[in-house]
């Protein structure tokens, strides 16, 4: 860690010092700041490691600049811990590097359990394509007559296979009167070859699922519980709201999340429930980060690149925006 040589001197320290990761480490590394009269800090943004760093200084009262590594690697010299965490205080102390957005800590809490129940159901549905490996090994060809293998005929007829039933005829009979296959198209496409080895795979590879789809609920209702005291806007629901989502919370997601936003989003185009509480977990209902709404598609990755040369246009392919990468202008952590 560097600080400026005149606050260095002031305090009669060096001004570079290193710390080590221990909880007490990060508080004698706060202490040390504060003794030389610094009030902000500059983190570079390094996987997961700077969080306990920027816990530890927001809770002590410094204001944590968490910056894009990107911006800075051109170090001059020899690259070292001690050259780069002197070059970042320099670009800091110039005006060079542009703060994170890192939302409130009520938002952090929501956002940390919505992206625990996305990768929950990325996994989920990893599974449900080992499924269907199983099922083609035995050339049992489901998705050939279901538009989803996990929907409720689907379902029904795995977990018939998995229990034990081998009989086409009576598998078929499981077909949800909304199926456009016949019974006699399914009783075709469940001939197969039954081999145990992949039998197995498809009881394990169930099992998995009904893991992960109980590990889901369980952060449905986290979401429930911390949504209930951010409601604090009356809103009134105009319609009957979009049809739920095959992933939709069991809750009244759309009515928690209008109260928490102060007004109700699924009411825009294209927006479901699911959409919102992405949204909303990642920046909150505060959007005064933003100068425009220009500034907010940008972060988004919805504008298109502005790649130009010699008044030729290189690329305009818009930025993939994933959850906490980091962005020119306003990214996010």
């Amino acid at each position: 860690m560097a600080v400026p040589r005149h606050l260095a001197e002031q305090a009669g320290c060096e001004p570079v010092r290193e710390f080590g990761a221990m909880t007490d480490d990060l508080n004698a590394l706060a202490d040390w700041l504060l003794a030389c009269g610094v009030d902000t800090v500059a983190l570079e943004s390094t996987g997961v490691y700077w969080i306990p760093v920027y816990e530890v200084l927001e809770r002590r009262g410094l204001t944590a600049w968490l910056v894009d590594a990107r911006q800075m690697n051109y170090v001059p010299g020899h690259k070292s811990d001690v050259q780069d965490c002197q070059w970042l205080q320099k670009l800091v102390s110039l005006g060079l590097l542009r703060a994170a957005w890192r939302p409130d800590g009520e938002v952090c809490v929501v956002r940390a359990v919505a992206r625990q129940r996305e990768v929950l159901l990325a996994e989920q549905a990893d599974w449900v394509q080992r499924m269907q490996k199983a099922l083609v090994q035995m050339n049992l060809q489901l998705s050939e007559v279901l538009t989803d293998v996990m929907g409720m005929t689907g379902q029904a007829i795995v977990r018939a296979i998995v229990a034990g039933e081998r009989d086409p005829n009576v598998l078929a009979r499981h077909r949800h009167g909304r199926v456009r296959a016949s019974e006699r198209d399914i009783e075709r496409a469940l001939t197969g070859n039954w081999r145990e080895e992949h039998l197995f795979v498809l009881g394990q590879a169930l099992a998995m699922f009904d893991s992960l789809a109980r590990r889901i609920i369980e952060c449905n209702a986290k979401i429930e519980a911390l949504l209930a005291p951010l409601g604090r806007h009356e809103v009134e629901l105009g319609g009957p709201g979009k049809r739920r989502g095959k992933n939709t919370p069991e809750f009244d997601a759309r009515t928690a999340l209008a109260r928490w936003a102060g007004v109700d989003l699924t009411r825009i185009n294209c927006l479901a429930v699911t959409t919102v509480m992405t949204i909303l977990s990642e920046i909150g209902p505060d959007l005064r980060r933003f100068d425009s709404v220009k500034h907010f598609c940008s972060w988004l990755g919805l504008c298109p690149g502005t790649k130009v040369s010699g008044g030729e246009v290189l690329s305009a392919r818009t930025r993939r925006s994933p959850t906490g990468c980091a962005r020119r202008s306003s990214w996010r952590r």
